[in-house]
């Protein structure tokens, strides 16, 4: 299935994934290694899940391991209540016809991490978003990720993933080739990180907050489209 296939195919399951990031995440599993697997951290009904198994399919078909409880993070209790959402996750799975390479594991992430033993090519991070549960998530699982591994952030404009993307991502040792789309934060795992690459991760860290900073203005969505093509080409 193509992008623009999955881009109809999607765009009416429920989830917070725009078009542009779910075509990074088809990106991202398509050149996931072989002898790797990805990890998905949040999954909710699947939207994000079918992005991975398609671009996973279109590369060396690596297994996705997609974690998640599905009753509902802190933020989704607050808003919904009572959540379950493991049968319409199944459905959209099935619908896309990814479910012969995505293993579901329903409980949360540090269940789901204990004796974990298998090498990660993809990390993608989008559960809870409080601080200490991102940062939770990340040092469970970035262990596991390989020199050359991706690792991920969803709505890393939000406090808590903000936090741990600054300190591990843009300022840490690990991680090299920082980009961004939309929501997501991204960066390269790597054994040493040379000057040049940390004055990258900077500028990519300024490009963010100019990024976030005019998103705020009330700027006419044709003029938000062009600045995004625009920073779109200063990475």
């Amino acid at each position: 299935m193509n992008v623009q296939e999955l881009q109809k195919l999607t765009e009416s399951m429920d989830g917070w994934l725009t078009a542009r990031e779910g075509e990074f995440l088809y990106n991202a599993a398509k050149n996931c290694p072989k002898g790797t697997v990805i990890v998905e951290i949040g999954s909710w009904k699947g939207k994000s899940t079918v992005w991975l198994g398609n671009g996973s399919k279109e590369g060396n078909s690596v297994r996705i391991y997609a974690i998640d409880p599905h009753t509902g993070s802190s933020e989704h209790k607050k808003k919904f209540g009572k959540v379950w959402t493991f049968e319409e996750f199944k459905r959209n799975v099935k619908k896309a016809k990814v479910d012969d390479i995505v293993t579901p594991l329903v409980k949360t992430s540090e269940a789901a991490s204990r004796n974990w033993n298998k090498k990660i090519g993809f990390l993608w991070i989008d559960g809870a978003h409080e601080y200490e549960m991102v940062l939770l998530d990340y040092k469970i699982w970035e262990p596991h990720l390989v020199d050359g591994g991706v690792i991920a952030f969803h709505d890393s404009q939000d406090k808590g993933p903000k936090k741990v993307v600054n300190r591990y991502l843009y300022f840490g040792n690990k991680f090299k080739g920082t980009g961004f789309i939309e929501g997501i934060t991204y960066a390269k795992k790597t054994a040493g990180v040379s000057m040049g690459e940390k004055l990258w991760n900077f500028y990519v860290l300024f490009l963010t907050t100019i990024y976030s900073f005019v998103g705020k203005l009330p700027i006419p969505k044709p003029v938000k489209i062009i600045g995004n093509k625009v920073v779109k080409l200063l990475q």
